[in-house]
C-alpha cells in the first residue's frame, strides 16, 4: 500500500472512530436516535416544497415561502457545509393520546405540548455535542438548529436514516413509531453519511383516513389550510366555519393522524422528565380554561409551547371546544367572553351559544346583540348562527 492511500486509510478510521464516539456521545446526553446525512442528499425537497407553496396550502405560514431554495438546501443557508447530523428525542406518550377526544367537556392537547417546550432543552443538548465534537474532532465549525431556521428536518432525517416521511408527511421511525421531536448541527467536518430509511407505508393509509378535516390532498400532501394543528395554533382569524365540528375538543394541536400510524406498536413512552406530560394539561376541564385571563394564562403554561399562541387564541379554540361539547354549563361562560375586547373571541364565544343554547334563547340574544355589535366580524358571525337557527326550526 502507497503512503497516499496509508493517509487515506488512516483518515477514514479516525472519520469513523469520531462518528461512533460522537453517537455514544448523544446518547449519554439524551439524544434517542443520531443519523449523518449530506447537505445535498434533499433535492428533491425543493420541488415538493415548491408545489405546496404554489397550491397556497401552507396558509398563513409566509415563513414557508420566503427563500424555498434557502430551506430545501442546507448550502444555501450555509456554504461551507460538509455533514448534517440530525438528532432525535423520543417523546412518545405513556397512555393514548385518543382517549380525551371522549371526554368533550375537556380540552385534548396535543401531546407534544402537555410537557415543557423542547426547544429549549434540545438546542441545549445541541450545543453542548457541537461542543464535544468540536472540542474532540480539533477543527472545524458547527451550527444548531431546533425547528426555528430554515431547514427541513424531516427529509434531512431521513436521508441521515432515523425514519422516512409517511403519507402524512411526519417522520415515522421503526423504533419510536411518530413520536420524535428533531435537532440538526451542521458542521463542516466530513463524517461518515448513513444510508437513508426506507419508506415503509407500503398500502397503509390510517393516517389519511383518520383525519377529522380530511386535510390530505393525497398520500404525502398536506393542506395546512385544514389541518387541526395548523387552525388552532398558526392561523389567527375565526376558524372557517365548516371546519369548527370536526375540531371537536381539540384545543392546541392533533395527534389524530399520528397516533393512527400501526408502526406506534414499536413506539416507547419518553423517558425525559422535562418533556412528560404535566397532569394539569393532559385532560384540562374547558369551564377552567375559559376562565383564563392573560395572567393566568400565562402562569398555566408557563415553559409550555402553548404560551406562544398567547391567551386570546387559546380562548378561541378553547371555545369552538365549548361549543361542540353539548355541555349547557358552560354556556354562562361563553356569554361573558361574549364582552371580551378580542373580536376572535367574541366571534367564537357567538358561534358557541348557537351550539349550546336552545334556538328561541339564541335568537333573542342575536337580535339584541346586532343591535350593539360594532366589529363587522363579530357581527357576521351573529347573522350566520342566526340565519342557520331560523332555518332549523
Amino acid at each position: 500500500m502507497n503512503h497516499h492511500a496509508e493517509r487515506v486509510t488512516d483518515s477514514n478510521k479516525m472519520t469513523a472512530d469520531l462518528k461512533t464516539a460522537l453517537t455514544r456521545e448523544a446518547r449519554a446526553l439524551g439524544f434517542d436516535t443520531v443519523g449523518i446525512t449530506r447537505p445535498d442528499a434533499v433535492d428533491g425537497a425543493r420541488a415538493k416544497l415548491e408545489a405546496f407553496l404554489d397550491h397556497g396550502a401552507h396558509g398563513e405560514m409566509q415563513w414557508l415561502a420566503d427563500n424555498p431554495q434557502r430551506r430545501a438546501d442546507p448550502r444555501v443557508l450555509w456554504s461551507e457545509v460538509r455533514s448534517v447530523i440530525m438528532l432525535g428525542v423520543n417523546y412518545g406518550p405513556d397512555q393514548n393520546p385518543m382517549t380525551i377526544l371522549q371526554h368533550r367537556d375537556r380540552g385534548a392537547i396535543s401531546v407534544y405540548a402537555q410537557g415543557d417546550d423542547y426547544h429549549e432543552l434540545i438546542k441545549k443538548r445541541l450545543k453542548t455535542l457541537a461542543r464535544w465534537l468540536l472540542a474532540t474532532a480539533g477543527e472545524g465549525d458547527v451550527k444548531v438548529f431546533v425547528d426555528t431556521a430554515a431547514v427541513m428536518e424531516k427529509p434531512l432525517a431521513g436521508a441521515a436514516g432515523l425514519g422516512w416521511q409517511g403519507k402524512h408527511t411526519n417522520l415515522v421511525s421503526r423504533e419510536f413509531g411518530s413520536w420524535l421531536f428533531l435537532g440538526a448541527i451542521m458542521t463542516t467536518l466530513e463524517l461518515p453519511y448513513d444510508a437513508p430509511e426506507v419508506d415503509h407505508c407500503g398500502s397503509c393509509r390510517a393516517c389519511l383516513d383518520s383525519c377529522p378535516t380530511d386535510a390530505f390532498i393525497a398520500p404525502y400532501k398536506l393542506d395546512a389550510r385544514r389541518c387541526i394543528s395548523y387552525l388552532t395554533i398558526e392561523h389567527k382569524g375565526p376558524i372557517p366555519r365548516e371546519l369548527r365540528k370536526a375540531i371537536g375538543n381539540r384545543i392546541y394541536g392533533c395527534d389524530d393522524c399520528l397516533a393512527a400510524c400501526p408502526w406506534n406498536k414499536f413506539a416507547q413512552a419518553g423517558h425525559e422528565i422535562k418533556l412528560a406530560a404535566r397532569d394539569e394539561l393532559r385532560a384540562p376541564p374547558l369551564a377552567e380554561l375559559l376562565k383564563l385571563d392573560d395572567t393566568a394564562f400565562r402562569t398555566l403554561f408557563t415553559k409550555s409551547p402553548v404560551k406562544r399562541i398567547h391567551r386570546d387564541r387559546f380562548i378561541r379554540n378553547a371555545l369552538i371546544a365549548a361549543g361542540n361539547s353539548g355541555d349547557i354549563a358552560l354556556v354562562d361562560d361563553a356569554i361573558r367572553l361574549l364582552d371580551d375586547p378580542d373580536p376572535v373571541v367574541r366571534g367564537a364565544a357567538v358561534w358557541a351559544l348557537a351550539q349550546l343554547l336552545p334556538p328561541e334563547q339564541f335568537e333573542s340574544r342575536a337580535r339584541h346583540a346586532l343591535l350593539s355589535e360594532t366589529d363587522e366580524s363579530v357581527r357576521e358571525e351573529w347573522q350566520n348562527a342566526l340565519t342557520s337557527s331560523l332555518a332549523a326550526c
